[in-house]
């Protein structure tokens, strides 16, 4: 770990690449923030309001989730600034000693779009707190609510990165990363790219995927974008969560991602497996005394059989905190397994077998083959 003379104050972020794979862009790298170390690549689940639902700080801890994500304009509606600020900080405000990272608000322009009046100076919306009834945020008011959230990483999109860099007013001890977009055009993330790189900032967010595109055009963007982005700063996905598309953008080069599908699907019933997911609301599993997973050593795959949550889930609330806590721990065992596997230079194969895993039948889709095809993969 790097350290710091008496004579220098930490920095809010150093990252340091640990190992890198001989074959695709996949690297195994260490980031050190103000609240804790954080492996990479590293999965980061979703805690939209301050709270991972379903799970505790001490069991997230237990877990050894390193940092989680929080949504900017949920907390800026509620509990607001004003709130965070005087508890000191969602770090104290929840009780969590890991790291944190908060968006810009910025996806609200799109999910929210039906309540958002878009101008140069911010976005108004519709509030989702009845007790008030609109919100303007502009780039200073998102900065301002995530200086008061106090997470150790925070985000802004290219039109406002200047705004944001000159209101920041803790650059000590949190990280703006700016986000690369330009949605499907080649020519439009180039330039938003590299943009970025001429400002000063500790790493960089490729925004605006997920979001329904195809899947072969999904990974030529992130492809590109990591082929620009610097080597020595880490990149960072935003709204990935499935285990394919982990393990084929840890190929293609990204150090971090998050999503609310494995934390959303338990809530539905449905366990993570290396082959996919279990639909615990079927018929079949009311007499299976079988773990989730024989291979997976968390505190539900140990206890509680798929009959048993066959019978709990969507009805009574242990079922979203026994599911949630074993979807939690499948992302974090395949993150763990895509780094061992750089780290022991087998990563091409764990990668090979990781498919071949999920399609017996060798049937692969086009995409996971060109993908992976880009980085030196041939299939199995």
């Amino acid at each position: 770990m790097t350290s710091f003379s008496a004579k220098h104050k930490p920095l809010p972020l150093v990252f340091n690449v640990l190992s890198e794979c001989r074959t695709t862009k996949a690297r195994v790298g260490k980031m050190v923030l103000p609240h804790g170390q954080v492996d990479t690549p590293v999965f980061m689940p979703v805690g939209t309001q301050g709270t991972l639902k379903g799970m505790l700080p001490e069991q997230l801890e237990k877990l050894g989730l390193q940092i989680m994500l929080a949504n900017t304009y949920h907390l800026g509606t509620r509990p607001g600034p004003d709130v965070l600020k005087k508890a000191g900080g969602l770090h104290k405000f929840m009780n969590w000693n890991g790291a944190l990272l908060t968006d810009s608000g910025g996806f609200q322009m799109v999910s929210l779009l039906k309540l958002a009046e878009i101008t140069e100076e911010g976005v108004k919306f519709q509030s989702l707190n009845q007790q008030k009834a609109e919100v303007m945020l502009t780039p200073e008011h998102s900065i301002e609510i995530q200086n008061a959230i106090g997470a150790d990483i925070i985000m802004q999109t290219t039109r406002w990165l200047d705004r944001c860099l000159k209101s920041h007013a803790n650059p000590e001890t949190q990280s703006i990363f700016p986000i690369v977009q330009g949605t499907l055009y080649e020519d439009l993330r180039v330039i938003s790219a590299n943009d970025h790189i001429k400002r000063d900032v500790n790493g960089y967010a490729i925004g605006g995927l997920s979001g329904g595109e195809s899947k072969d055009d999904f990974w030529k963007v992130v492809h590109l974008c990591t082929d620009i982005l610097p080597k020595d700063k880490p990149r960072y996905l935003m709204g990935v969560g499935f285990a394919v598309d982990l393990v084929v953008c840890c190929a293609l080069g990204v150090d971090m991602f998050d999503c609310v599908f494995p934390t959303r699907t338990a809530r539905f019933g449905c366990a993570l497996i290396m082959t996919g997911q279990v639909n615990l609301k079927k018929k079949k599993y009311a007499k299976d005394f079988n773990p989730i997973d024989k291979d997976c050593t968390c505190n539900t795959c140990q206890k509680y059989t798929r009959a048993y949550l066959h019978g709990v889930v969507t009805s009574y609330p242990i079922a979203c905190h026994l599911l949630t806590e074993h979807n939690l721990a499948f992302q974090l065992r395949l993150m763990k397994m895509i780094r061992d596997s750089i780290h022991e230079n087998t990563f091409p194969k764990f990668v090979a077998d990781f498919m071949l895993n999920l399609h017996p039948d060798k049937d692969y889709p086009t995409w996971i083959q060109n993908s992976l095809k880009a980085v030196n993969i041939e299939l199995l």
